[in-house]
């Protein structure tokens, strides 16, 4: 019912432009594809019914939003970009302009048209609503709390604007801040599950554990079980020193979502159950989650740019820092090359190309090992 009276609206709307345009559109068979949804063919059929040069504001109106609603966002902004031209001065027109532009990734078109509807319009909270957006993919963090300052004031009920300054504000340590916000939005809607993110995120941050543990019990209940949210959940039990309920949080975090944080937690607790040998396995843990596995990799391209620069002692350290992470065979081959041309060092050389077949290479750096167990050979005479 409420598409056939939208549908109906429109052909009213746009009716008195028929008198002045040499075709005349089907009203009924309009009507018929907009209640379908198929405004593809309806904007086809307003093609064919007013044929080039349009220059009737209101069949042009008509034009860019069927071709907005079909999905023709550059022919949607061509006719709206000449009904702009006609008249600037309309808001409807600006902000479908703006909105499509947006649509279309061009935000530096949108800002613009945006901007000039927050200069005339100050009471328009979508228009700051969607320049919080822009600033925010810009990386202009003071803007965008501007605008999302604005868009709150005038709408403190939304909650996709108050989650994100709230956000905000936690991130600037202005937790009071953060708590007016969401107050003010979460008494309008309780079981918001964006609003309760937010708020388990201050509470975390302001160490009220208790508000924590409830805000996660909460998203849980309504179906928003994470790993973030059990990890949270796990910290706030082990903090109100409810060890037990703590575990039980840690072992639902499924494995892919553990992280150093969970395992610390985990370990922590354990120590506290007096489990030690659990505690060991979680802190093992937590030192390997919390080590990326490519750190081996970055001491040995380190170590190529020392080698590069002729600095050989401090590739060889950079060399040995990545056998710390990784005992990868390519590594003790470059340490004892250099050992074997740059440092002239025989007795180290042999020790790294020994070290380097002994770890039994494979793939394409098997072609290494004849020349290795050669020099190998003839540096031991």
């Amino acid at each position: 019912m409420r598409n056939v009276i939208i549908a109906v609206l429109l052909i009213c709307l746009f009716r008195p432009a028929v008198a002045q345009q040499p075709g005349t559109a089907n009203d009924a068979l309009l009507l018929d594809l907009y209640q379908n949804q198929r405004f593809a063919e309806a904007a086809e059929l307003l093609k064919k019914t007013y044929p080039e040069p349009v220059t009737d504001i209101r069949v042009l109106s008509k034009l860019a939003y069927t071709s907005q609603m079909a999905g023709k966002l550059p022919d949607a902004e061509g006719y709206y970009q000449r009904m702009y031209v006609i008249d600037s001065a309309n808001n409807g027109v600006l902000y479908n302009l703006a909105s499509i532009n947006l649509r279309r990734g061009n935000n530096v078109k949108a800002e613009m048209f945006y901007k000039i509807l927050s200069q005339k319009d100050t009471t328009n909270f979508l228009v700051f609503k969607q320049l919080s957006k822009i600033y925010r993919d810009k990386n202009d963090l003071e803007s965008m709390v501007i605008y999302l300052q604005k868009a709150n004031k005038l709408n403190p009920a939304d909650a996709d604007v108050a989650s994100d300054l709230s956000d905000m504000y936690v991130n600037l340590k202005q937790t009071d801040q953060a708590e007016k916000v969401l107050d003010g939005a979460i008494s309008q809607d309780p079981e918001n599950i964006v609003l309760l993110q937010s708020l388990l995120k201050l509470s975390y941050a302001e160490k009220n554990y208790e508000v924590a543990k409830n805000t996660c019990l909460k998203l849980i209940a309504a179906g928003a079980e994470n790993g973030l949210v059990l990890t949270r959940l796990e910290s706030a039990y082990y903090n109100l020193k409810q060890y037990e309920c703590s575990i039980d949080a840690f072992k639902r975090i499924p494995e892919i979502s553990q992280s150093e944080t969970s395992y610390y937690i985990a370990a922590l607790t354990y120590k506290e159950l007096k489990d030690q040998s659990q505690a060991i396995e979680n802190l093992g843990k937590a030192i390997e989650a919390g080590i990326s596995p490519n750190i081996s990799d970055y001491y040995t391209e380190m170590a190529d740019s020392y080698d590069v620069r002729k600095k050989y002692k401090a590739a060889i350290h950079a060399y040995e820092k990545a056998l710390q992470f990784d005992e990868k065979p390519i590594i003790y081959y470059l340490m004892a090359t250099m050992y074997d041309g740059s440092l002239k060092n025989k007795k180290q050389a042999v020790k790294y190309y020994k070290k380097f077949m002994s770890t039994k290479p494979t793939g394409k750096q098997q072609k290494y090992v004849a020349y290795a167990q050669a020099r190998a050979t003839e540096l031991s005479r």
